[in-house]
Order: structure tokens, then sequence, then C-alpha cells
């Protein structure tokens, strides 16, 4: 196919157009957005969770220097594993992002809430200070993840039923929401969203394999992560506190299981292919019931795949 081809500027009166890339792990999507730049001159933007932070490369399968350097990207590696970005904040930084780009934006990720709070919005939420926000985060210290669990199922069942023991963020959220309004999160979720920025239109495709390559994708592309210092990589972030988002990347608490001398590394390397299968399976479940009208992008037949996107965006 040419290259060239003009996307995304809107004609007179009309809404801008941006292309949602969503996939698995491990699916091909980053080079099929890298190629949809090359052809119409847009950019890349992140939708994934992990890779926004810089602390961890090889871990969270972010674009290497010669994939940065083939097309324009954004929000790869800008903020600290210190510094941690939700959903909300990450919409924000995101549209800014859209904003700046000229051409076609191409956001890429597989973050099923990053995806929807940019399309969807958010629901109003109670304003939440700094001290309700420190005391949430105390309390969870102090008695530890599963009473704090607990406490929050006493008043929020709902939420605490979606939310798993080791998903932080989320039940320090529904902590300091219930203690800042006296109303659960999960009631606030259920009002209307506020909808997608002003302006644009969202075209969404998923990177869909086959489970039997998909899982070769994984396993191969872990392996070859090892090869590259994947290990010491994970050392290097072994100091931060495990409850930030970073800490929860594909492979690094199994190879951090590993430096503790909890399991040998033959396991560690196991255990995280079959952690990034089992995610993979969720995100593709989730793109699923999430976005039954995307268009569905077989990996092994891209010429074709762009030609749909391609019709798609005009």
């Amino acid at each position: 196919m040419s290259a060239s081809v003009s996307i995304g500027e809107p004609k007179s009166g009309r809404e801008k157009t941006a292309l949602i890339l969503a996939g698995p792990t491990a699916s091909g999507k980053s080079a099929l957005g890298i190629e949809i730049a090359n052809q119409t001159g847009g950019t890349i933007i992140n939708a994934d969770a992990s890779q926004i932070y810089a602390d961890l490369t090889l871990l969270t399968a972010r674009p290497e220097a010669d994939d940065l350097a083939a097309a324009p990207h954004r929000l790869y590696g800008v903020l600290p594993a210190t510094d941690p970005c939700d959903a909300q904040r990450w919409r924000e930084l995101a549209v800014a992002a859209l904003e700046q780009t000229e051409g076609l934006p191409i956001l890429v990720g597989g973050t099923g809430l990053y995806i929807r709070a940019l399309m969807q919005g958010f629901s109003d939420m109670p304003e939440v200070s700094a001290e309700v926000r420190a005391e949430a985060t105390a309390r969870r210290k102090a008695i530890g993840p599963e009473v704090f669990h607990a406490e929050v199922a006493a008043f929020d069942p709902e939420a605490a039923a979606r939310l798993p023991v080791g998903d932080t963020q989320r039940l320090i959220r529904a902590w300091e929401v219930f203690k800042a309004s006296g109303e659960p999160i999960s009631s606030w979720m259920k009002r209307p969203r506020s909808g997608p920025p002003a302006g644009w239109r969202f075209v969404t495709a998923v990177v869909e394999p086959t489970r039997t390559m998909l899982h070769e994708r994984i396993n191969r592309r872990f392996d070859l992560m090892m090869g590259k210092g994947a290990l010491e990589e994970a050392r290097s972030v072994a100091h931060l506190d495990p409850a930030l988002p970073l800490m929860k990347a594909l492979g690094v608490p199994e190879l951090l299981a590993y430096l503790r001398s909890e399991i040998d590394l033959a396991a560690a390397v196991e255990q995280a292919k079959a952690s990034s299968r089992q995610y993979a399976k969720r995100q593709s479940t989730w793109f699923r019931h999430q976005l039954p009208d995307a268009l569905r992008i077989d990996p092994q037949e891209s010429v074709a795949g762009l030609r749909k996107i391609f019709a798609t965006l005009a």
C-alpha cells in the first residue's frame, strides 16, 4: 500500500478522528501502529498502563529506540514509578496529546480501563482531600491487605467482589471515596459518564491473533526479554513499594520472587509466562465484550487489516 494516506484532519465542521488500536499483550499491535503511522503521518499515543512509566523498558515491552525513531510516540516512559497514574489522569494526558498531534492520532495499548475512560469518560466522583487519601494508604498498611479488603467489602460489597486483594490502587480508591462521601464507589460509578472528549470521534480496531499464535509470541517474547537483561531490570526496582502499579507489570512479581530466593529462576520464568497468558485471555475477553463493534484484525493478514482500518477512517 502506498504511503501518505491523508487521514485524521477533519473536514469543515466535522469531528477529528483518532484510531484506537487495541489488543492483548504480544499481539503485534505496536508494530501495526508504527506501520499505520508511517502510512498516514500519524503519531502513536500510549494506552498501556505500565508503559507510561520510565523505570522499566523490557518488562513492560515498551517500544525500544528503533521503534521510537520509526514514528512519533507520546506518553511512553514519561512518569517515574513513584508517581502512580490512574485512568483519569491518563485520560487528561491523552486528551492533551490528541490536541497537540498533527495528522492521525493512533492510541495503541491493551489497558481496557484507559480505553473506556477515553471513549466514555467518567461518572461524577466526590472530591477527596489529600488527608483522606493519605489516611486510606496508611490504613491499608496498618491492617494489611486482607483485612483492608474485608473492610471495603463491609461498606461496598459490589466493589470488593470485583477487586482482588492485591488491587491496591482501586481498593484504596474505594475506601477513600466512601470515607469522603459516605456513598460506595460502586454507586458513584453507576451514574452517567461524561462521554468522549469534545470534537473527537474514535475508530476502534482490535488485533486478534489465534490463541496458539498468541501463546507462542508471549513465550518467545519473555525469553527474549530475559536474554536482554530483564532480571537486572527487575532488580533495579526491587527497592520500590510493592503496592505501586508498576510493580504488578507482567514478569515483575515472579522475577522479584526469584531475587528474594523464594523460587528458582526456571520456575519464575514459567510463572511469568503463565501470568502473561492469563492476562492476555482476560484482555481478549474484555475487548470482545466492551468493544463488540471494533474492527477485528488478523496480524497474519496485515495488508487486509490496514485496508479495513483505512476504509473506516476515511
